[in-house]
């Protein structure tokens, strides 16, 4: 069975940084891709950022880009997000993903295991 955990988030002011950390386990991790989610209260989980296992070809929402990059340790099982520049609206509950088969990384339906979730907070 495999299982992701997320951990890293926090509470910063506008312009801060995180970085939040994804650890994968199994028998057997090897997924197609891993990604990043977030979702904001009364809003729908959406697309941050994926990297494909094999190849790490990168993937970003566009609200994200040239602040946020994701990037994988295969030796560890692990993706990490550096988050820099935050802003007010990057606050929300973020998922990583494992996608097990290959497909598009940015819809979550493709995802097939998540972790429990990790809260960024961007305030000041």
């Amino acid at each position: 069975q495999v299982q992701v955990a997320e951990s890293g988030g926090g509470s910063v002011p506008p312009g801060g940084s995180l970085r939040l950390s994804c650890v994968g386990s199994g028998r057997t991790f090897s997924p197609y891709a891993m990604g990043w989610f977030r979702q904001a209260p009364g809003k729908e989980r959406e697309f941050v950022a994926g990297v494909t296992w094999n190849y790490g070809s990168v993937s970003y929402a566009e609200s994200v880009k040239g602040r946020f990059t994701i990037s994988r340790d295969r030796a560890n099982n692990a993706q990490y997000l550096q988050m820099n520049r935050l802003r007010l609206e990057d606050t929300a509950t973020y998922y990583c993903g494992a996608m097990m088969s290959s497909a598009r990384l940015y819809q979550k339906d493709n995802y097939n295991y998540w972790g429990q979730g990790t809260q960024v907070t961007v305030s000041s």
